[in-house]
């Protein structure tokens, strides 16, 4: 194993950006840069030892900062999914979001983790990755450290560490928005390709991807991806255009690092296991990616990837019944990820 650092440019107000490649003993190959704390590649090899890059990115922080991005690779945070009405409250207290996302906040706001410089260094086989956000940024309470730290192992498996602490109660969800295709980033649809996610229920929502509170059944339904099922199996009769859901995976305990879900490419034979300490995977097929000029010219439209998002579930701040987002002072909130890559 071994860390390589490399220039990436700098943002459009002048801040310099690193590149940070990990390298495992058989050759596969992360590429994280410390805008954004965002993943830009995985370099994966097939059942025939052909490598290829399974993440959708670009080539350039031209391509980061761009309208055009749809959070690829990118950190996502104070607080990942939605929030109804960009609005929650702690002991009676209410706070207003930037509302980004029709009537409701996304991804932290305006200008969220995804658009930081976080602090970046090596250490030893790991890249560790800081960032502070002040009181008040986008709307939400308290000053928050957050840590992230990325390892890649001979098992194939980029994990993810979270750490954060706050000098006041707030609400935090933190996820890697990573869009995956197993037959390579530009392989188009990955309707062949199956996904299983270890979920007996997903969080009903409206129209505009808010929860009413309701936990239901996937079984009998187009939701239902408890067995390795083709993505495009049932696509179409999903709400929206496409998967957009947040699964309640099946845990024996609170915290426990457990499988989320397992993706395979049939064709190439390469495969990824999510790994998950969090209660809630977000699955997304891209619904909104629309010829998005990708890394060396490729064109990224919808549904020619996926995101397996680690998370509590949207909105929990306004939802009593969810597991709590609640980060009090003199806590520390952890999130272990694992994307893992294989041959099926």
């Amino acid at each position: 194993m071994g860390i390589v650092k490399e220039s990436f440019g700098q943002t459009n107000d002048g801040q310099a950006v690193d590149a940070f490649v990990l390298e495992n003993a058989k050759g596969m190959k992360a590429k994280v840069i410390n805008y954004g704390a965002t993943i830009v590649s995985i370099e994966a090899p097939d059942k025939d030892g052909k490598v290829a890059d399974v993440v959708c990115g670009f080539d350039d922080m031209a391509g980061y900062q761009s309208d055009a991005n749809p959070y690829f690779g990118a950190c996502c945070g104070r607080y990942a999914n939605r929030m109804a009405e960009g609005k929650f409250s702690i002991d009676g207290v209410e706070y207003t979001l930037a509302v980004n996302n029709g009537p409701n906040g996304l991804h932290g706001g305006h200008i969220g983790f995804d658009k930081k410089v976080w602090a970046a260094e090596m250490v030893g086989d790991t890249v560790k990755m800081t960032l502070v956000s002040p009181d008040g940024e986008e709307g939400y309470p308290g000053t928050l450290t957050v840590e992230l730290t990325y390892s890649l192992n001979d098992d194939g498996g980029l994990q993810l560490d979270y750490s954060a602490t706050t000098d006041k109660k707030t609400v935090l969800n933190l996820t890697n928005h990573s869009y995956f295709n197993l037959a390579g980033a530009a392989g188009g649809s990955v309707h062949p390709q199956l996904i299983r996610i270890n979920a007996d229920h997903y969080t009903e929502v409206d129209d505009d991807s808010i929860p009413s509170g309701r936990l239901l059944p996937v079984a009998g339904t187009e939701m239902d991806l408890i067995e390795p099922t083709p993505i495009g199996q049932r696509i179409d009769e999903v709400q929206g255009l496409g998967y957009d859901h947040n699964y309640c995976l099946n845990k024996s305990a609170e915290g426990e690092l457990s499988l989320a879900a397992v993706a395979t490419d049939p064709e190439s034979g390469r495969s990824m296991e999510c790994w998950t300490t969090e209660p809630g995977v977000q699955f997304y097929t891209a619904n909104y990616v629309d010829h998005v000029v990708g890394k060396g010219g490729a064109v990224y439209n919808k549904q020619e990837s996926f995101c397996l998002e680690t998370q509590h579930f949207p909105d929990s701040p306004n939802q009593p019944g969810f597991p709590s987002t609640l980060l009090a002072p003199g806590e520390t909130y952890k999130q272990t990820c694992i994307y893992k890559f294989g041959i099926a």
